[in-house]
C-alpha cells in the first residue's frame, strides 16, 4: 500500500470515527414498545430535523459538540426533550399518549409548544380552525380560552386577551404587524383573514421581548403558507352558506413547486346581509328621548358586508433554509351600524340608520426568510421585512365622510447563536415605522407618524428538567404630529338645561380662535423577563412567567379630538384635560401634567398535566399596571360635528350630541384565572371543560369599563372514521362590576353544536359538515362592545358547508 493510499485510508478512518462519535440512532415508541411513525425529531439548537419511518426509526450524523438535546413530537403524543451523551446507537425514545392538542408555535423563534411555554399559549388550527372562523377576528378566537371579542355587529372585531385590547395587543400576519387601523377603534376591521389561514397562535401575557411594547397585553399572531418553507404540492378549498346573515363563503389555497422554487396562491370571496336577532330582541336608538324599537324586521341594519382578496407567493428553498417573497390584497365593504343623527328624521318620524359604511383596501409585500448558516458566532439568521398600504374610507349617503390611512414598514432579523455553555438564544433587531392620517369630518385624530427601534435579548437553557427563559428588550419610540388641533369645545351636562360646567352651548359656531401646534414625543420603554417550565415528573410542568414591560401610549390615546363614529363617543386625548374653572368657556384644555409611559408589572403561574386520558391546563395571572391610559366618561356632551336642524334650541335636542370620553392614565390592577380540562372518556368521545375569569379594576377604587364576566363553558365531541360531531354549551355571566356611567350587562347562554361527514373523492379528503350557533335563539349582549345596546348577538345560525384538501 502506497503512502498516499495508507494517509487517505487513515483520514477516513478519523473522519469516520469522528463521524460515528457525533451520531444519534434511535426508535421513537409508545408507552407499549410500539413504533410511531412519522415523529418530527429535532435537534435543539443545531436546525436539524428528520420524520421517523414506519417503523420509528431515525438517524442524525455529523452532529456538534459531545451530547445534544433531541426534540420529539407526534400526533396525539406530548412532545419530550431528551438529553443524550454522544455517541448514542440503538437508543428508544418513549412518547406518553395526550387528550391536549399540542400544536408548535410559530411565533417564537426558538423551538415550542403550546404544553412547553413559560407563558400561557392557545393555538388555533385545522378542524377546529375550519368550524369556528368567522368573517372577523375576534369572533373566530371568542371561545378560546382566556380570549373574549369586542364584538361591533358582526362586520368587525377584535380579540380581547385578558380584559386587555386595542393598542395593547398586537395583530401580527406571519410574525409582523397587520398594517391595519384596527388597534384605533372597535369599527376598523382587522385585515387578516380566517379562511385562508393555517393556524391563529394567542400569546397570553406579555410578549413584549419578541414583538415590542405594542404587545404589553398579548399576540394574536396569525399563520399561512403564502411563503412556502418546504417541496410539497397541496391544497384546499371551502364554500359555506349561514342562514342567520345570508353569508356565502368562497375559499382556496394550492402550493406547490418548480424544482427548487415553491409557488404559493389563496384567493376567498364572501359576502353577507344584515344579521337577524332573536325575536325579543330590542335595538335602542342614539336619542335618549325615544323608546326602544324592536329590530326593524328582526334585523340589524347596516350589518352588511362583502370582501376579497388574494395572496401570491414565491421562495428559493435552499438546503440551509429558505427566501421568500409576497404580496397581498385585501378589499372589503361594510356597513357601520347603530350610527344615526337625529337631525336627520322629519317631524313624528323615528330616527332611522344612515346608508353608512366603509370601504376598505390594503396592499401588503412581505419578504420572509429563515437560513442555517453554522457560522462560529452565528447559527442562523431569520429575517422578516413588510410594507403595508392601508386605507379606510367611511362614506355616508354616497359621499366619502372621512378617509383613514396607514403606510407601515417592519423589519426584524434574529440573529441566533451557536449553542454556549448549553445556552441557546440570541439578539433580535427590530424597526417599525407608519404613517398614520384621518382625513374628513370625523377625523378625530391628526396625521402622525410613529417609528420603534428595538434590540432584544433572549436566551434559555435547560437545567435537568428545568427550563429557563431570559429576555431583555429596549426601544426608541418617536410620534410626531403636525397640525395637532385644540378647538373650541362647548362641552356640557344634561343633567340640568343651564349646562353646568359653565360653557356656553354655542356649537363651536362662534368664530373663536383654534390653537394649532406641532408635537413630538419620544419615549424609551425596556421590558425584562424571566421565565421557567419545571418537568417534575412525567406528563406533568409547572411554569412561572415574571416580567416588566413599558408601554408609550398610541398616537390617538395622546393626539384625539373629535366625534369618532365607530364608538358613538367624542373622543379626547391624553394631551388633553378638563379645564379646572368651572366658569370658563372652553372645556377643554392642554394637559400640562407629564405623560408617562404605563409599567406594567406581571406574574403568571401555570399547572399542565398533559399526559393519559386526562389533560389538565390552569393559569394564574396577576398584572398590575401603573399610569394605564383608558377612556373615562366625563360625563358631558358634545357636538357631533353633523349640521342638523334642531328647531326649537329651548327644546334642547340631545340627538345631535356624543358623550365626552376622556383617555387618562391611572394605576390599575388586573388579575383572574383560566382553566381548560379535557376528558377522553373513551377513543371516539372526549369532554372538554373551560373557564375564565378576569378581574380589572383601578387602584384607588372602581371598576374598568367594559371588563368581560365570568365565563363557563363545556363541550362534548364524538371523533369517528368518517364522522366527527360536538355539542357546545357556554355561559356568559352577568357583568355587574361596571365603571361610573356604564350600565351592568345580564348574562346568557349560548348553545352550538356542529357535525361533520369525512368522505374521499376525486383524489382528495373531503368533508361535508352542518353547524348550528345560538340553537336556542337567545338574546344576549356583549358586556365588551361598545354598541352592546345596539346590536345584540346574531339570532339562531343554520351553516352547510363542504371543503376539501389534497
Amino acid at each position: 500500500m502506497g503512502r498516499k493510499t495508507l494517509l487517505a485510508s487513515l483520514i477516513a478512518a478519523s473522519l469516520s470515527g469522528q463521524v460515528w462519535a457525533q451520531s444519534v440512532q434511535g426508535t421513537v415508541v409508545d408507552e407499549q414498545g410500539q413504533p410511531v411513525a412519522e415523529a418530527w425529531v429535532t435537534v435543539v439548537g443545531q436546525n436539524k430535523k428528520v420524520k421517523t419511518d414506519a417503523a420509528g426509526r431515525f438517524e442524525f450524523q455529523a452532529l456538534q459538540g459531545h451530547h445534544t438535546e433531541l426534540h420529539i413530537e407526534a400526533n396525539s403524543f406530548a412532545h419530550r426533550n431528551f438529553q443524550l451523551e454522544l455517541p448514542a446507537q440503538g437508543m428508544q425514545f418513549a412518547l406518553s399518549p395526550t387528550a391536549l392538542e399540542i400544536i408548535d408555535v410559530k411565533a417564537s423563534p426558538f423551538h415550542a409548544s403550546s404544553t412547553e411555554s413559560a407563558l400561557p399559549v392557545s393555538v388555533l388550527a385545522g378542524e377546529r380552525l375550519k368550524m369556528n372562523q368567522q368573517s372577523t377576528l375576534g369572533d373566530t378566537l371568542k371561545n378560546e380560552v382566556g380570549v373574549h371579542s369586542n364584538f361591533y355587529g358582526s362586520v368587525a372585531s377584535s380579540p380581547i386577551i385578558r380584559g386587555l385590547d386595542g393598542p395593547r395587543v398586537l395583530i401580527t400576519q406571519n410574525g409582523l404587524d397587520a398594517g391595519d387601523a384596527s388597534r384605533v377603534g372597535p369599527d376598523h376591521s382587522v385585515s387578516a383573514e380566517a379562511s385562508t389561514a393555517s393556524q391563529i397562535e394567542v400569546l397570553r401575557g406579555p410578549a413584549t421581548l419578541f414583538y415590542g411594547s405594542g404587545a404589553i397585553g398579548g399576540v394574536v399572531n396569525v399563520v399561512d403558507n403564502r411563503i412556502p418553507t418546504e417541496q410539497v404540492t397541496k391544497g384546499e378549498w371551502m364554500l359555506q352558506r349561514e342562514s342567520v346573515n345570508n353569508e356565502k363563503l368562497a375559499s382556496g389555497s394550492a402550493q406547490t413547486f418548480i424544482g427548487q422554487t415553491g409557488l404559493y396562491a389563496d384567493v376567498f370571496w364572501r359576502d353577507n346581509d344584515d344579521y337577524s336577532i332573536p325575536g325579543e330582541a330590542e335595538v335602542h336608538h342614539d336619542d335618549e328621548d325615544h323608546d326602544h324599537e324592536a329590530g326593524a324586521s328582526g334585523k340589524v341594519a347596516n350589518t352588511a358586508a362583502t370582501a376579497k382578496g388574494f395572496s401570491l407567493g414565491s421562495s428559493y428553498l435552499l438546503e440551509n433554509g429558505f427566501v421568500g417573497v409576497s404580496f397581498g390584497q385585501l378589499k372589503r365593504e361594510y356597513g357601520i351600524p347603530g350610527h344615526s343623527h337625529g337631525g336627520h328624521a322629519h317631524e313624528g318620524e323615528e330616527h332611522a340608520e344612515e346608508s353608512v359604511y366603509a370601504d376598505l383596501k390594503q396592499d401588503r409585500v412581505q419578504f420572509l426568510s429563515e437560513l442555517d448558516l453554522d457560522l462560529p458566532w452565528l447559527q442562523k439568521l431569520n429575517s422578516r421585512i413588510a410594507y403595508t398600504d392601508y386605507q379606510h374610507m367611511e362614506i355616508e349617503e354616497g359621499l366619502v365622510g372621512t378617509t383613514f390611512k396607514n403606510r407601515s414598514e417592519e423589519a426584524r432579523f434574529e440573529l441566533l447563536h451557536p449553542v454556549i455553555a448549553d445556552w441557546r438564544g440570541g439578539v433580535s433587531l427590530h424597526y417599525k415605522h407608519s404613517d398614520f392620517s384621518a382625513v374628513g369630518a370625523e377625523a378625530f385624530t391628526p396625521p402622525s407618524s410613529t417609528e420603534m427601534l428595538a434590540v432584544a435579548l433572549m436566551e434559555e437553557r435547560h437545567f435537568g428538567s428545568v427550563l429557563l427563559q431570559l429576555g431583555a428588550r429596549t426601544e426608541q419610540v418617536t410620534i410626531n404630529a403636525a397640525d395637532v388641533l385644540l378647538p373650541p369645545l362647548a362641552a356640557h351636562s344634561h343633567d340640568d338645561d343651564a349646562h353646568d360646567h359653565g360653557h356656553d352651548h354655542d356649537h363651536g359656531h362662534a368664530a373663536e380662535f383654534i390653537r394649532v401646534f406641532d408635537v413630538e414625543h419620544k419615549f424609551k420603554p425596556y421590558s425584562l423577563s424571566a421565565g421557567a417550565v419545571w418537568d417534575f415528573t412525567e406528563g406533568y410542568n409547572l411554569g412561572v412567567s415574571v416580567s416588566r414591560s413599558e408601554r408609550a401610549p398610541s398616537a390617538s390615546e395622546l393626539l384625539s379630538f373629535g366625534p369618532h363614529i365607530g364608538t358613538a363617543s367624542y373622543e379626547i386625548g391624553a394631551l388633553f384635560s378638563l379645564n379646572d374653572d368651572p366658569h370658563a368657556e372652553q372645556a377643554i384644555v392642554l394637559n400640562r401634567q407629564l405623560i408617562e409611559m404605563e409599567v406594567a408589572n406581571n406574574l403568571d403561574l401555570t399547572f399542565r398535566k398533559i399526559s393519559g386520558d386526562i389533560g389538565l391546563v390552569l393559569n394564574a395571572f396577576y398584572n398590575k399596571v401603573d399610569n394605564y391610559y383608558y377612556q373615562q366618561n366625563t360625563g358631558l356632551f358634545a357636538e357631533d360635528g353633523h349640521n342638523h336642524d334642531h328647531g326649537d334650541e329651548e327644546g334642547h335636542d340631545h340627538s345631535a350630541e356624543l358623550p365626552v370620553y376622556l383617555f387618562v392614565a391611572e394605576d390599575v390592577i388586573l388579575h383572574g384565572f383560566e382553566s381548560q380540562l379535557v376528558w377522553q372518556i373513551a377513543q371516539p368521545y372526549r369532554f372538554t371543560v373551560q373557564a375564565d375569569y378576569i378581574r380589572a379594576r383601578l387602584d384607588r377604587g372602581g371598576d374598568l369599563p367594559r371588563t368581560p364576566p365570568l365565563r363557563l363553558s363545556s363541550e362534548l365531541a364524538y371523533e369517528g372514521d368518517q364522522i366527527s360531531a360536538d355539542l357546545r354549551l357556554t355561559r356568559y355571566f352577568k357583568q355587574d362590576r361596571v365603571s361610573e356611567l356604564e350600565s351592568a350587562t345580564a348574562g346568557y347562554n349560548l348553545l352550538d353544536a356542529s357535525v361533520s361527514y369525512h368522505f374521499s373523492g376525486a383524489l382528495q379528503d373531503i368533508v361535508l359538515y352542518v353547524k348550528g350557533e345560538n340553537l336556542t335563539d337567545e338574546e344576549a349582549r356583549v358586556h365588551t362592545s361598545f354598541l352592546k345596546d345596539k346590536t345584540p348577538l346574531p339570532g339562531r345560525s343554520l351553516g352547510l358547508g363542504i371543503r376539501g384538501q389534497f
